[in-house]
């Protein structure tokens, strides 16, 4: 599985072609149709018994940063792209622009600060990228307005299972839909690796839209809250403990059906899985679910702390809980179709 290879890239929202080109290098031998969208979805159809459609969605984009401004002093000034806290980002590494310009997350050093300003979050106009320039000329000669900026995280093994990278959400569903499409499928299966996820869902929309599946299946990563501090009821998912199931969130309820036979039948196959003990986030499932009349959807989700953030924590084992329970799917979809 290739989720070191993955994360590494960058790809935040709208600039999400190397993620795409790489993945499409990869399944190309698999797929039957590659289609390229303008949004920048990449949909990979493997043809089974055309009588039903299947859809199987993750997105390849990243939450990151866009350039807004330069600085005569040769500071760069930017936006969020997708949601991140502010309070994790500061002094992180990132890389600006196509050819990679290291640089630097900034603020006013904490000798200098008022009170107020070390009790509050900081607002993102007061950061800075620094990436050593000292004139606005110095720094325009490598960095431009609109260029992306990503983390700069390199991914690492923290035990034989757990391991730490940035872009976990969602490059383990981009993961684990390039080991599921090696496998033959029942119906026709659109292996779909959207666009623009963490700016609205947009790539799916257009996606699903195209596609008008029968069924859907969301493969995403969700929050994770097993940490020192936190009550047992706060945790929402748990490291270790297998595959999501989703019953609710900000833009989905999933059909009771469809996330009751994924939570049994991974039970009955003596695959991990648990459910996502909060309503919060969303995922594509929200925009194909919405589809013409209406598309059966459910999500499955790998568990992973300090999502959205320059380095998150993820299992391995989560991540073959889902690809095993989505193969079933797969595998055993007249069930539910």
């Amino acid at each position: 599985m290739l989720i070191k290879e993955l994360c590494e890239l960058c790809g935040v929202s709208g600039n999400e072609g190397a993620v795409r080109n790489f993945i499409k290098e990869k399944i190309t031998p698999y797929a039957d149709e590659i289609i390229l969208d303008t949004i920048g979805n990449l949909i990979a159809l493997k043809k089974g018994d055309a009588s039903h459609k299947v859809m199987l969605s993750c997105h390849t984009d990243e939450v990151g940063f866009i350039i807004s401004g330069i600085k005569d002093d040769g500071f760069l000034e930017f936006k969020t792209v997708g949601g991140i806290d502010t309070r994790v980002i500061i002094s992180k590494r990132v890389t600006v622009g196509e050819n990679k310009i290291p640089g630097v997350i900034g603020m006013k050093a904490i000798h200098l600060q008022k009170k107020s300003e070390r009790e509050s979050v900081p607002e993102i106009s007061s950061l800075y990228i620094d990436i050593g320039a000292k004139t606005k000329d110095e720094a325009t000669a490598k960095v431009k307005l609109g260029d992306y900026v990503a983390f700069d995280t390199s991914f690492e093994m923290l035990s034989d299972d757990t391991f730490k990278a940035k872009a976990i959400d969602d490059r383990a569903g981009c993961a684990i839909l390039m080991e599921l499409i090696k496998n033959p499928v029942k119906y026709d299966t659109y292996f779909c690796f959207t666009a623009q996820e963490e700016v609205g869902l947009r790539g799916a929309r257009v996606a699903s839209h195209r596609i008008m599946p029968d069924i859907a299946l969301v493969i995403e990563a969700t929050t994770c809250n097993d940490v020192y501090g936190c009550e047992d009821h706060e945790y929402v998912t748990n490291i270790g403990s297998g595959a999501v199931v989703t019953f609710m969130d900000r833009t989905t309820i999933v059909d009771k059906k469809l996330r009751s036979w994924l939570f049994e039948t991974a039970k009955e196959a003596g695959i991990p899985v648990q459910y996502k003990r909060a309503t919060a986030g969303g995922n594509d499932a929200g925009r194909i679910h919405l589809t013409g009349a209406g598309i059966k959807t459910a999500s499955l989700s790998v568990p992973t702390r300090y999502i959205h953030s320059p380095a998150g924590i993820a299992s391995k084992k989560d991540i073959l809980a889902v690809e095993n329970l989505a193969q079933l799917f797969l595998d055993r979809i007249d069930e539910v179709i």
